[in-house]
């Protein structure tokens, strides 16, 4: 059983909180725009990392509120919890510049006004060219 550090309650049991998937996924700028495999992409690709990994996690029975977690699918220690809209700290807790960053829309996990560019996230083009290598990250 893990014991997590909420940022507003203390450390808590697990039981306490909700898994919320990747953390720092920024929601489309005009999503009305997208075709149907951009959107796609952007509801159900997420990263799959062996390692550290940022997650999002609801603190479901006590303060309700949304926070990042910086934990080793491995071992399952946590690295760091920081708050929804901060940079993803490194492994050792300190925070660093990324290529990615927390949604800004207003909606129930964030605390913004204006939705990021989908420039530079993960989301495909509309025709990519196949790729013959294994994604990073991957095991053999």
């Amino acid at each position: 059983m893990l014991l997590i550090s909420c940022p507003n309650c203390g450390s808590r049991d697990e039981t306490e909180f909700h898994y919320g998937g990747q953390a720092h996924v920024p929601y489309p700028e005009n999503p009305n725009e997208l075709n149907d495999k951009e959107w796609a992409h952007f509801l159900f690709y997420r990263e799959n990392t062996k390692g550290i990994f940022a997650e999002r996690w609801l603190h479901s029975t006590g303060c309700r509120q949304w926070f990042n977690m910086l934990r080793d699918t491995v071992t399952y220690d946590i690295k760091a919890v920081y708050p929804m809209g901060t940079p993803r700290p490194d492994a050792a807790g300190t925070p660093t510049a990324e290529t990615g960053t927390a949604s800004l829309a207003a909606d129930s996990t964030t605390t913004g006004t204006a939705a990021p560019s989908i420039s530079g996230t993960s989301i495909a083009p509309a025709d990519p060219a196949p790729s013959t290598t294994a994604p990073k990250g991957a095991t053999k």
